[in-house]
């Protein structure tokens, strides 16, 4: 497919234009990165955002995949003498990968096979007679058959009876007829559209403890087209396992009677060998290779569905409100091992840890630990503390809340989910190399608390604990839609380019790991930049690179102003001669707003900058640098409610969203086990998908509408009036299809 054909391929199916498809094609191809051509060239894409952008581009990664292959399909039927005019004109027109495998399938080299081996019996010209004699009548198919008899022969090329020379025959054709283009996709149509995906428990693991969890997926049978993706996933989970068998099944008389339609022609006994060898071929080749297709296409749109969640979810959890800068005490909980305390100053720096035991101690060690909280609390100014929501979290946080604390300081408990990843990986070691795993915990707790995204981008996304069945979806694909996810959120917000993390640094736009560490060196040797265009002293950091990057690295009291806002250094000429036209400096124009308002863009519109973007430079101006962020809000569990058995029906409680998925939302109510809000129960009215109405991270009033203290589940709604029977509902809301 030419370059052209693809762009309006492409743009008819993304609903765009094919100069845009052409346009982002071009800048993709040149280096360019998503945010920055979303953000920095709207006017050459014809103002894409980032989903589309994002969509040409992998779009146009899949068309590149098909042509490649359609590259060595050609390669390989070239190299054996096997090309042909008409078949290189079909594999031309082949739109899709299925087509192009199905046109390729009766050439591919395979193993032996009952056809293979009937072929080196010298059966094949029998194949052939039965074929064309379909359209006769009178004929003698044993007789014919009759003449493929050997027998003085060695053992493997011996056709010892008529019969056994049409068995022969019959295989040459199933194999023939299963591979044959329309065929498959005739079926394939009818494996799309009418498949059903069954689940039964193995026998012998009805009674087996682990497998209770798929119990409901016992005896279970869907369409295909309707099964949403978390039940899917939680089957195919249960297959792995060991307690479940999985099929995907048609009905088998019709897709036969569709088989037989394009391969059996006319009546008599050579169509009937025809018939038998259609039936075999169905059963033995085709049916379970369309099953095989069938199961990997639903798997990957189950795959797509799940990534979408949870990307949805780490969006929204990388993007939680900051509290902020302050100095701020953090403790890890735990009972008997005591409570891992450390104090942070306002840029996050590890200035203090103790231990304390403030829950199961005694009572000396309950007075001792309020005594050391109070000192460091004093001590260091702490305007904040950080509880994580683990173990004895909500008995540690009942602890500090029983203290005599200054008014103004906030106490938080916080989603430590990820933490103990964090703290015995790399990063953590190459931090705090002479501290131990509890006190890295700590700092990540009190650091996440400060600046979600700052922190959470050092912990591999897939441990954090909002996904659905992350570890179950193809990972290549999974990790791809999580980069593309933090790279978009933290280009959204801005980096302070003198104080991130490498780990932060490497996802901005044009940077990778490389980069970022010889950015983070270059800053430990001279100090902080002090100008953007500092960053081109920066080792391996091009002119393309800065171009990316440069945007979204700010500078805070920077020498211009504008180097600690989201304008482009490529645009700096054009704002200072707005802020000399205007009368005035640049910092200015910043300030003053009526300043900015007398300023018309069209006068500033040329070849390289139209409308949209100065419109985005004159927002831009009139809040610098401006986290997009939401404002912090203080959120506290109801007190004396800390565990399941404090949990009665009718219990309105306030929580956060801890993870959404498919099926309804958990809810973090402070007793150590997520409730589940079935959509169902979300709102007074219906709702499909669980986004519409909540996010991750969000605080939310819920009503308790069940506890199962024996299978430690809590069911929660977030309707006006809920509904307390239990209801039946499909299955998928369990451990077993929950979270992760």
């Amino acid at each position: 497919m030419n370059e052209t054909a693809v762009f309006t391929k492409v743009a008819a199916e993304l609903q765009i234009k094919p100069g845009q498809v052409a346009a982002t094609a071009e800048l993709l191809a040149g280096g360019g990165t998503v945010p920055f051509i979303a953000r920095y060239r709207k006017e050459v894409t014809g103002m894409l955002d980032e989903v589309q952008i994002t969509n040409v581009r992998d779009r146009l990664l899949q068309l590149a995949e098909l042509d490649q292959r359609r590259g060595a399909i050609v390669k390989s039927l070239e190299e054996r003498n096997l090309m042909t005019d008409a078949l290189r004109v079909q594999i031309g027109k082949a739109e899709t990968m299925a087509r192009l495998e199905d046109i390729f399938a009766p050439f591919r080299p395979k193993r032996r096979t009952r056809a293979t081996i009937a072929k080196e019996k010298g059966l094949e010209p029998l194949a052939e007679w039965v074929l064309a004699a379909q359209v006769g009548s009178g004929v003698d198919v044993a007789a014919e058959a009759a003449k493929y008899v050997k027998v003085d022969v060695e053992d493997e090329l011996k056709v010892k009876t008529a019969e056994e020379a049409l068995a022969g025959a019959r295989d040459i054709l199933a194999e023939r007829i299963s591979e044959e283009a329309g065929v498959r996709a005739a079926v394939r149509k009818i494996y799309e559209e009418e498949a059903t995906v069954t689940s039964k428990v193995l026998m012998g693991k009805e009674g087996d403890t682990e497998a209770a969890k798929y119990r409901d997926y016992f005896e279970w049978s869907e369409p295909v087209t309707k099964v949403p993706s978390h039940r899917l996933l939680a089957m195919r989970r249960g297959e792995k396992e060991g307690y479940l068998m999985l099929r995907v099944t048609v009905p088998e008389d019709r897709a036969l009677d569709a088989v037989k339609r394009l391969a059996v022609q006319g009546r008599g006994p050579a169509a009937d060998q025809v018939g038998l060898a259609a039936a075999d071929g169905c059963k033995r080749l085709l049916f379970p290779a369309m099953e095989t297709e069938s199961r990997l296409a639903s798997k990957k749109r189950a795959d797509a569905e799940a990534i979408k969640v949870f990307a949805e979810n780490i969006r929204e959890l990388l993007l939680a409100a900051p509290l902020g800068q302050k100095r701020l005490l953090a403790i890890d909980p735990g009972f008997r091992t005591g409570c891992k305390t450390v104090v942070l100053d306002a840029q996050g720096k590890l200035l203090h840890h103790d231990v304390i035991y403030p829950t199961a101690g005694s009572q000396a060690q309950v007075v001792e630990a309020a005594r050391t909280v109070l000192t460091l609390v004093e001590r260091h100014g702490i305007e904040a503390i950080a509880i994580g929501n683990g173990t004895a979290g909500r008995e540690t946080e009942a602890f500090i809340r029983k203290l005599k604390l200054p008014a103004a300081i906030t106490v938080v408990v916080v989603n430590e989910s990820g933490a103990s990843i964090y703290s015995a990986s790399d990063v953590a070691r190459e931090e705090f190399p002479n501290e131990d795993v509890t006190v890295r915990g700590a700092v990540s707790i009190g650091r996440r608390l400060m600046d979600p995204l700052a922190e959470l981008v050092k912990i591999d996304p897939k441990s954090i604990g909002v996904g659905q069945y992350q570890h179950d979806v193809e990972q290549h694909a999974l990790k791809h839609a999580l980069d593309d996810c933090v790279m978009s959120c933290v280009n959204g917000v801005g980096v302070e380019v003198n104080t991130a993390s490498k780990q932060l640094l490497s996802y901005v736009a044009g940077l990778n790991s490389g980069i970022a560490e010889n950015i983070v060196a270059y800053r430990n040797e001279n100090g902080p930049f002090r100008t953007r265009s500092e960053l081109k002293k920066v080792p391996r950091l091009g002119e393309k690179a800065f171009e990316q990057a440069a945007g979204f690295l700010r500078i805070r009291d920077a020498a211009h102003p504008l180097d600690a806002s989201a304008v482009h250094p490529e645009r700096y000429a054009l704002v200072e001669k707005m802020a000399a036209e205007a009368g005035c400096t640049v910092a200015e124009l910043i300030r003053d707003e009526g300043r900015r308002k007398a300023i018309d863009l069209k006068r500033y519109v040329s070849a390289e900058v139209g409308l949209p973007t100065l419109q985005d430079i004159m927002t831009e101006l009139s809040r610098p640098g401006r986290d997009p962020r939401k404002q912090f809000e203080a959120f506290s569990f109801v007190e004396g409610v800390e565990k399941p058995s404090d949990l009665t029906v009718g219990m309105k409680l306030p929580g956060i969203v801890t993870n959404v998925t498919a099926f309804g939302a958990f809810v973090d109510i402070g007793v150590h086990q997520d409730g589940l809000v079935h959509v169902s129960q979300l709102a007074d009215h219906f709702i499909k998908d669980p986004n519409e109405v909540v996010k991750v991270a969000q605080q939310v009033q819920v009503t308790v509408t069940e506890v199962d203290l024996v299978r430690n589940r809590i069911a929660l709604s977030m309707k006006t009036k809920p509904d307390f029977e239990k209801k039946d509902r499909k299955p998928g809301v369990g451990a077993a299809a929950g979270q992760g």
